[in-house]
């Protein structure tokens, strides 16, 4: 007879839960250790996040840009972020509800056509609208590698960047892509095609802009003017400085007639962190505020410290704070923030004036 078999009652009922014990700490172990050893699912997100396509006049407004078709009838054309990354987004034309892929046509012309392709082969233009009215066309206008630089084009041939600007301000380029050699890439719903065209992180590209807007973001893709104002309601620009060769931290100054120039700060006031103003030679403060298309001024403030950051917003009337940036004439983006460099809240005295941070445009 088996050991086993000669435990009692009680015996086995021991064993028996403490067995029941051990799967269950295994079952758990392997179900930890699976969670462990397979990567969680990055590509999901609730619904999608969609992004505005515009093109960026150089002086930092934004152009519409809308697919038509033949009748001249307008359809919107967006990025879609449908995953947790925003390096590579579709590009596509909102049309009755449906997704209309955009893609670059093969051609033997100089520019290369940028057109919207339905699921029955139809082709729809892709065009800029500008303040007028008019329509620009917006066409691939050269490679650089496997990459096809994609422009809105003026009557004058002027380019103008195309870009895909999120709701809070993020900003990435509208590029064409090619994935092999060959001059037709592939054929979309029986049309021939020459590249993708995809929004892709921005790398920056050479400028040798001196002065860069500074513009408040809508979160339905217009830009709002930021200005300083005196006592007596004269308005002037705000601008960003780039004196070198370097993007990384530009100077943010109200200009002041022809030739002055005015340091911008977060200041000390009333136990306040959060005023911004512009400061005088002899102190006089100037209002920094956001213009909205009703020529309304908006408050412009800190709104928060993340470390050694403040963040700058703009405050629309129903409380929605809008992003604060730079934009350069070639339509790069820099963020608009307050730095602290030591840890005291008096930073300096400017002028008679207590700075508790220094605002600067930085990458974003």
């Amino acid at each position: 007879m088996s050991n086993l078999s000669k435990l009692r009652p009680g015996h086995s009922l021991l064993l028996a839960i403490i067995g029941v014990g051990l799967l269950s700490f295994v079952v758990s172990s392997f179900t930890d250790l699976t969670s462990i050893l397979e990567p969680p699912n990055y590509d999901k997100v609730e619904g999608e996040r969609i992004w505005h396509v515009k093109a960026i006049h150089p002086e930092g407004y934004f152009l519409d840009v809308k697919a038509f078709d033949s009748e001249g009838k307008q359809y919107d054309v967006k990025a879609i972020q449908d995953a947790d990354q925003t390096t590579l987004m579709d590009v596509k034309v909102i049309m009755n509800g449906a997704k209309i892929p955009i893609k670059i046509l093969q051609s033997d012309g100089r520019f290369m056509p940028v057109k919207g392709i339905t699921k029955n082969g139809v082709i729809l233009d892709i065009k800029a609208i500008d303040a007028k009215g008019e329509t620009l066309d917006v066409k691939g206008i050269g490679h650089s590698g496997s990459i096809i630089h994609i422009k809105a084009i003026t009557k004058n041939k002027e380019f103008y960047g195309i870009k895909a600007i999120s709701p809070s301000g993020e900003l990435n380029d509208v590029k064409g892509f090619k994935v092999s050699k060959n001059p037709i890439e592939t054929s979309v719903n029986g049309v021939l095609i020459h590249a993708h065209v995809k929004a892709i992180s921005q790398t920056g590209c050479s400028s040798d802009s001196f002065i860069w807007h500074i513009k408040a973001i809508h979160p339905e893709g217009r830009t709002l003017d930021v200005k300083a104002l005196d006592k007596e309601g004269n308005i002037f620009d705000v601008k960003a400085i780039q004196n070198s060769n370097q993007k990384s931290m530009l100077d943010i100054k109200a200009f002041i007639g022809d030739a002055l120039q005015l340091p911008i700060k977060v200041i000390l006031i009333d136990q306040s962190k959060s005023t911004i103003k512009a400061i005088g030679e002899d102190g006089t403060l100037y209002d920094i505020k956001a213009m909205d298309k009703n020529g309304d001024l908006l408050e412009v403030k800190g709104t928060g410290r993340s470390g050694n950051l403040i963040h700058i917003k703009a405050i629309d009337k129903d409380g929605t704070h809008l992003g604060i940036k730079a934009l350069s004439p070639e339509g790069e983006l820099n963020a608009v923030k307050g730095v602290k460099m030591i840890d005291e809240d008096l930073e300096m005295e400017l002028n008679g004036v207590k700075i508790y941070a220094h605002l600067k445009a930085l990458p974003q």
